[in-house]
């Protein structure tokens, strides 16, 4: 018994020994490859972490400090200076030209969006606003309902009514969800298609019922019967 566990033992080194020459034949055969494979490997960790650190970061800031004074004007009113800058500081649509590539550019764009939307230059407005990629729980939705906004004051209520729903489930949210879904069933509304705004009236009512909006459901829902009624 000894003796054949003896022999299990030899063979478990033979089988490691034969691994190990296989694997030394195999770096020594493909050496050249490997070394060049992990070079590769290294130079693109290192410009990977090269990129962010010393270019995209500091490109970040410059972007954020360029854009502050843009904003500051729009929150003034000050839209035109907002967009176009005032001759020593960049304006939004420069900002999001420039650097379109950062977080800060891609804010610069819905500013921009908004900005023309209360200027009346709603295909503009809805140009920058598509340009935007939002993210977190309203920013998406608000830049998806503007567009709507611009839709809905260009007369394409079909189009408008459909950006409107769309806002409606984006990130779906107390905030605005309840918001335009009201502006839906008013659009629907105005296209006579009281089946539709009847739909989303009630749906607000179950589904944002603590809501301003929601408390506000049962007139909305009235209302339209009323005009179903009269059809």
């Amino acid at each position: 018994m000894a003796k054949h566990k003896a022999s299990t033992g030899d063979n478990n080194l033979e089988h490691i020994e034969e691994t190990l020459t296989r694997a030394e034949l195999f770096i020594e055969k493909h050496q050249k490859n490997l070394l060049y494979g992990g070079l590769a490997l290294l130079i693109l960790v290192g410009g990977y972490f090269a990129y962010k650190y010393w270019y995209r970061l500091p490109l970040e800031e410059e972007a954020q400090s360029q854009m502050f004074v843009a904003v500051q004007s729009f929150e003034k009113d000050s839209l035109q200076t907002a967009l176009n800058g005032d001759g020593t500081n960049l304006g939004l649509l420069e900002v999001a030209d420039r650097y379109s590539g950062t977080a800060a550019g891609n804010l610069a764009s819905y500013y921009a969006g908004v900005a023309y939307l209360h200027l009346g230059q709603y295909e503009d407005a809805i140009s920058y606003l598509e340009k935007f990629s939002g993210h977190g729980l309203i920013g998406k939705a608000l830049a998806i309902g503007n567009i709507g906004d611009a839709y809905s004051e260009l007369g394409s209520l079909d189009k408008a009514v459909a950006y409107y729903k769309k806002a409606a489930g984006a990130n779906a949210n107390q905030m605005t969800s309840p918001r335009f879904l009201v502006k839906a069933g008013v659009v629907y509304e105005k296209l006579e298609d009281y089946k539709s705004a009847l739909a989303v009236y009630q749906q607000l009512q179950k589904d944002y019922p603590t809501t301003t909006e929601g408390r506000d459901a049962e007139k909305y829902i009235t209302r339209v019967q009323v005009k179903m009624e009269q059809r």
